[in-house]
């Protein structure tokens, strides 16, 4: 048997996005989730190697042969594999002197076992036991389920904590929020306050907070960002978001502080215009959305990066902010700023559609058009494609999506 790297690959897919926008607001999982590998697998055994063997007829072949696999844990299980202590793996696995403990995936074909994929792992790993856990939760209620991962959120391990985060951050809004209620404030401050904590959970442990935490648990929040000695610059926008949870009023006061502060790095900008998302979109009961509006309008007064307010404002169809976002055309701060530009001619292209009587918006394309036709056509058919609605893969009708 070919031991392929298990436990490496799914770090590598750490690396890459595995969706265009996840739906946690400030999560940023990465890859496929264990689970989700799992489910691709007929069954996986977790034991010890021994006893490889090499094919006596062919003893120069590099794979051939069979090793035996004493089983210490079915992960998944199968009929081929029901009550048995121990399976012939058919492959040739040289020892490698650690006594290590393996993983192993397997796929049946015309009744034959295919170990396609294999890891070493520590034998005092989580790994196993997680995997299993993850399995039997996987069908379960969403609180069950997430409240399964949020334990081993922080394990030592990183692979295991690296794919509990990205439960969480693949699952929905509507379900992280129904789970968070429920989870203990203390361990999520806990972890806030650790200079060990990965940046990269901030924004969901801040999140969390913001929907179980007390009023008290605000004050802690905005001793953390006032701290200088800290940085939130990586999931600041969660952070703030759960601290305008907890205290509405300080809270916001606190966001448009940074957005009004033109001295704030592009990161701190771009985490404040999340957080103004985050609550337009998913909590206008804690703040209305002529609030989040004003704030966003903040933003688009700032040239370091209007254009992503003024696209929002054009996905959100606020097409009564035509005379503001057009106004920003005749800025010296903004005018000279192609991508500025841009954003702001396919507001006016995406108004003049929405509404004819919108004369300001086909005015402003009008004039677009006479002056460069081929960019104004390019960014209709752009427009155009954003609303067609996505064709799905070739022969996904005839079967279930990949859970």
């Amino acid at each position: 048997m070919t031991i392929r790297s298990l436990l490496p690959a799914l770090a590598a897919g750490l690396l890459f996005t595995a969706a265009d926008a996840t739906a946690c607001p400030f999560c940023s999982p990465t890859g496929t989730t264990l689970t989700g590998e799992v489910a691709q697998a007929d069954f996986i055994l977790f034991g010890t190697l021994s006893n490889p063997t090499r094919d006596p007829n062919d003893p120069n072949a590099l794979n051939k042969g069979t090793t035996e696999l004493a089983i210490d844990l079915v992960i998944k299980s199968h009929a081929l594999v029901k009550d048995k202590k121990s399976i012939t793996i058919p492959r040739y696995v040289p020892p490698d002197g650690k006594n290590a403990k393996y993983l192993v995936f397997f796929n049946v074909f015309n009744g034959q076992l295919d170990p396609y994929r294999g890891e070493a792992v520590p034998a005092d790993s989580k790994l196993p036991e997680y995997l299993k856990g993850a399995m039997e939760v996987k069908q379960k209620d969403v609180i069950t389920r997430l409240r399964y991962f949020f334990d081993y959120l922080e394990d030592s391990d990183i692979v295991v904590s690296s794919d509990a985060y990205s439960e969480f951050g693949y699952a929905e809004y509507k379900e992280v929020r129904e789970v968070a209620s429920k989870l203990p404030a203390a361990a999520l401050l806990k972890w806030l306050k650790d200079p060990n904590t990965r940046g990269s959970r901030f924004g969901l442990y801040g999140l969390l907070l913001g929907h179980c935490g007390k009023p008290e648990d605000a004050k802690a929040i905005r001793a953390l960002l006032d701290d200088k000695e800290r940085s939130y610059t990586s999931g600041l926008d969660g952070v703030v978001a759960g601290y305008v949870m907890l205290d509405p009023k300080a809270g916001w006061e606190y966001l448009t502080g940074i957005i009004k502060d033109r001295t704030k790095d592009f990161p701190v900008k771009y985490a404040a215009l999340k957080t103004v998302r985050f609550f337009w979109e998913f909590r206008p009961d804690v703040v209305p959305q002529a609030e989040s509006l004003a704030a966003l309008k903040l933003l688009v007064d700032d040239a370091d990066i209007a254009d992503m307010p003024i696209e929002d404002l054009r996905k959100w169809k606020q097409w009564d902010q035509t005379p503001f976002v057009l106004g920003y055309a005749a800025k010296d701060s903004h005018s000279g700023t192609p991508i500025i530009a841009r954003s702001i001619l396919k507001f006016a292209i995406a108004a003049s559609w929405a509404d004819p009587k919108n004369t300001a918006a086909a005015d402003y394309v009008k004039v677009a058009r006479e002056k460069d036709p081929k960019r104004v056509q390019f960014l209709e058919e752009v427009l155009k494609d954003e609303q067609r609605p996505p064709t799905p893969p070739a022969g996904s009708e005839k079967k279930d999506a990949p859970k």
